[in-house]
């Protein structure tokens, strides 16, 4: 992999081997974050449980404080009432047996997020080999498969976010945006290490947290002390 200039400028500013406090590596990031956009900023956490144990699967969702930077866009499959209830909460985009045909046959997907009424469940379900390789597929422990549509809708467009273990027993999850600024990552990242935190599975032993690493989209990563959170 060929490394650029700036990225090996970027590496001279902190010590790659010292664990910062959330604020200090907050600060790091920030300043590394020189490309052109508003880069995302991301929260890498590797815990110490087997990703193959039903039994020790980390999961769950959470509001941030100061939400992701990015909008969202929500596709809400419901009828009647919750339908109705959805458009008027701001989901982008609204309907039924006519959005799963669309997806179907025109391999549509101008949407970043999907919530559906359990009673919607068998029609979502035609597309779940479609919506499932792409992360889009509602669930109720995401919750993006309920009856209060409108409560799920708000939480997205406010900077809901969901966090899960991959199979290398790793959490990725956005953070923020560079023009957040410190204090808005430091307490959006202190917010999530919580409910990851708050989530430790019953059946994991040993050490729990193994690492926890900040990094902005083009900029390296910064290893954070999370016994100082």
């Amino acid at each position: 992999m060929r490394i650029g200039k700036r990225y090996k400028e970027s590496l001279k500013t902190f010590d790659k081997s010292k664990a910062y406090d959330p604020a200090e590596a907050a600060e790091i990031v920030l300043n590394n974050a020189t490309a052109k956009f508003d880069e995302t900023i991301e929260l890498h956490v590797r815990l110490g449980v087997d990703p193959r144990q039903a039994d020790q699967q980390v999961r769950g969702v959470l509001v941030l404080p100061h939400g992701t930077g990015k909008t969202k866009r929500v596709l809400v499959i419901a009828k009647g009432e919750r339908a109705d209830a959805a458009l008027a909460a701001g989901a982008d985009f609204v309907g039924a047996e006519d959005m799963v045909q669309k997806i179907q046959t025109e391999n549509w997907f101008g949407f970043d997020t999907v919530i559906t009424t359990p009673d919607m469940m068998g029609i979502v379900g035609r597309i779940g080999r479609i919506l499932g390789p792409k992360g889009l597929m509602p669930n109720p422990k995401s919750g993006t498969v309920t009856m209060d549509v409108a409560k799920a809708v708000q939480e997205v467009k406010a900077g809901k976010v969901e966090y899960r273990l991959d199979k290398t027993a790793i959490i990725h999850c956005p953070i923020g945006k560079k023009s957040f600024g410190r204090d808005k990552i430091t307490e959006n990242l202190t917010a999530l290490m919580d409910a990851i935190i708050k989530a430790k599975p019953a059946a994991a032993k040993g050490q729990y947290i193994k690492s926890v690493t900040i990094t902005s989209t083009m900029g390296p990563g910064v290893k954070v002390s999370y016994t100082k959170m």
